[in-house]
């Protein structure tokens, strides 16, 4: 397995504990991929039991399929180009609408070998859209195309989950309120 970013390995592999924590919480999948070409959703789909949580994926190489199949604004493509983080955003909240998933993952950048508008190689964003808003990340990595390639995947599935772990704890934390709350309510109707 290829390494991530910060150059080290996933404990584990990480398209499975994603497809595992969807699972558990009965939550789907779709994916938008520009620079990773199909990758992040092949390492998906590669996984025993996905047919529960993946709803499918885009693969937008050509700027325009961003806004005619992502619904990526076309005004945003014209002022910066495909590899913005605001894309990314973009591209993920528009796979998840258009999948009608519950998590949209996205993946824009640029793999090389030579530099894109302006973009440096290695340049790369990844998104991940969910019941609890949109995060983004730039990422800068270095090496061949394939490692870039890779190495985003490796990025994207620790992005969403990551977003998986914090939406479950806000829940968690939310029920357990509502849960005191009620429980306060009780105890005042009792003495009353």
């Amino acid at each position: 397995m290829d390494s991530g970013a910060d150059g080290t390995q996933p404990v584990g592999n990480p398209a499975a504990g994603v497809v595992h924590s969807l699972s558990e919480r009965h939550e789907t999948l779709a994916t938008v991929e520009s620079l990773t070409g199909g990758l992040l959703a092949a390492s998906i789909v590669e996984i025993a039991g996905v047919s529960g949580i993946f709803r499918g994926g885009l693969v937008v190489y050509a700027t325009e399929l961003k806004s005619w199949l992502a619904g990526v604004p076309e005004d945003l493509l014209a002022d910066r180009g495909p590899v913005d983080p605001d894309v990314a955003v973009a591209l993920a909240e528009g796979g998840r609408r258009r999948c009608g998933a519950d998590w949209g993952l996205a993946t824009t950048g640029v793999a090389g070998p030579e530099p894109q508008d302006g973009k440096p190689v290695g340049l790369v964003y990844v998104a991940a859209a969910g019941p609890s808003g949109t995060h983004v990340r730039q990422l800068d990595l270095a090496g061949g195309r394939d490692h870039i390639r890779s190495a985003t995947v490796i990025e994207a599935l620790r992005l969403l989950t990551e977003r998986i772990r914090e939406t479950g704890a806000a829940q968690a934390d939310a029920a357990q309120a509502d849960a005191a709350e009620a429980g306060g309510r009780r105890a005042g109707a009792g003495r009353r």
